[in-house]
């Protein structure tokens, strides 16, 4: 089938943020074209927006399919209402014009047969052109920011007896079935999920588990394997009643909930990678070998995770992270048993399968600090394009968290919590 690409571009005097300001809001009326607009939800969440355009009765819909605030970036894809039309989907990315100002860049790949498909090349270049000049007459300053929500939900511990004991802290059930679950990283620990606990409660059921052999958890009777971890967050969704998950992952703990998803798609409301996500699922044998050997000298040579702390906080900390962030970062890698610390390693360097980003057919954020060492935003926003390339009907967000390192939702709280929130709210 023939396909031809639309490409507009144009130098705008405002700034990129408050050109980005009214282009994000994907059902906002700005375009002057529009006649009617509706905002709806896909089946799982995804924004639609339902429209008409003055002097036709079509209804058009379009859904959103990435976006970044961090990028500026935003894109969607055809639904119906353009005739003959197999595949349209489109992109705009605003950023920064030298000497002030702002470029935006917005184009579209169309899959249609001819004549239909130069006729909906044209047609598309004169919306992007119309568009463009009405964003071209924004006013120049900056809407005020919304106010935050300062509501915070009570957090309670629960301890699962059975074996491998498993220690999670809890917010009060809503009733509705769900729940966001929170995985930390190999040198993490539940705790470090305080802030995210208290904002989220108030949205949805919440809830962040020690990993098996971490803090009040224990380890099982064999090494931990993948499947392990997916098992005990099943045992989780029974023992609170949670029919649907969020899972919020960081580090290993985003690879855990990512090889959760690939076996449990259908159980999934959204998922939250930060701080990574394939893990050494597409490491060859050698290179796993080598993380893992070069991270068991030390355990080999007498020492415990509290001998090497300080070398890993100075890796994984950003480097405006303050005192406190250092000292918590450090107090969780201390804290790890010897035993548990290995356990993660082995099961991190053997993964089960190479993750076929296909199957993830929920929303999909993804986050990572701007100094993240371990999972560079560059890798980061690279595996949120596999995903929007590989997923039937993509849902993908990444941003990047300015100034944090790889534990992102200890050194920037309420940045990480606001991206984590508004998708939230959007399922809700």
């Amino acid at each position: 089938m023939p396909r031809q690409v639309v490409q507009v571009r144009a130098d705008l005097a405002q700034a990129p943020d408050r050109v980005w300001q009214t282009l994000r809001d994907f059902a906002a009326p700005w375009h002057p074209w529009i006649a009617t607009m509706l905002a709806e939800r896909g089946p799982h969440g995804a924004p639609i927006r339902a429209f008409t355009v003055k002097g036709e009765d079509t209804p058009y819909r379009e859904q959103q399919t990435y976006l970044s605030d961090s990028d500026r970036v935003l894109g969607y894809r055809h639904l119906e209402g353009i005739a003959d039309c197999q595949a349209y989907d489109a992109r705009v990315h605003v950023t920064p014009r030298e000497g002030g100002g702002s470029h935006i860049d917005w184009s579209t790949t169309v899959v249609a047969a001819e004549p239909r498909l130069t006729a909906i090349c044209t047609g598309t270049r004169a919306v992007f052109e119309a568009g463009i000049a009405e964003l071209a007459r924004l006013p120049r300053t900056d809407p005020p920011p919304p106010a935050p929500d300062g509501t915070r939900a009570r957090v309670e511990t629960l301890i699962f007896d059975d074996l491998p004991r498993l220690a999670l802290s809890v917010t009060p059930d809503l009733g509705d079935g769900r729940l966001c679950l929170f995985l930390h990283g190999i040198g993490g620990r539940r705790s470090n999920w305080q802030a995210q606990l208290e904002a989220v409660g108030p949205t949805m059921r919440a809830a962040a588990l020690d990993l098996r052999g971490y803090g009040d958890s224990s380890l099982g009777a064999r090494q931990s394997m993948i499947d392990d971890y997916c098992a005990d967050i099943l045992r989780v969704a029974e023992k609170l009643g949670a029919r649907r998950l969020v899972l919020v992952g960081l580090s290993y703990g985003s690879w855990i909930a990512t090889s959760f998803a690939m076996r449990h798609p259908g159980m999934l409301d959204a998922l939250v990678l930060s701080g990574g996500c394939t893990g050494m699922s597409e490491a060859d044998p050698e290179e796993r070998e080598n993380f893992r050997v070069s991270r068991e000298v030390p355990l080999d040579a007498g020492q415990v995770p509290a001998d090497f702390a300080p070398s890993v906080v100075a890796v994984i900390a950003g480097p405006n992270a303050d005192e406190a962030t250092r000292q918590a970062l450090f107090d969780s890698m201390a804290a790890i048993p010897v035993a548990t610390y290995r356990d993660a390693l082995h099961c991190f360097t053997n993964p089960l399968e190479r993750f076929d980003f296909a199957r993830l057919t929920m929303p999909v954020l993804m986050m990572t600090g701007t100094h993240d060492r371990l999972a560079p935003p560059v890798e980061i926003r690279g595996v949120a394009a596999r995903i929007c390339d590989a997923a039937p009907l993509p849902d993908v967000r990444f941003e990047m968290i300015a100034g944090a390192g790889h534990v992102c939702n200890l050194e920037k709280p309420a940045i990480y919590t606001s991206h984590l929130l508004d998708l939230l709210r959007r399922l809700s």
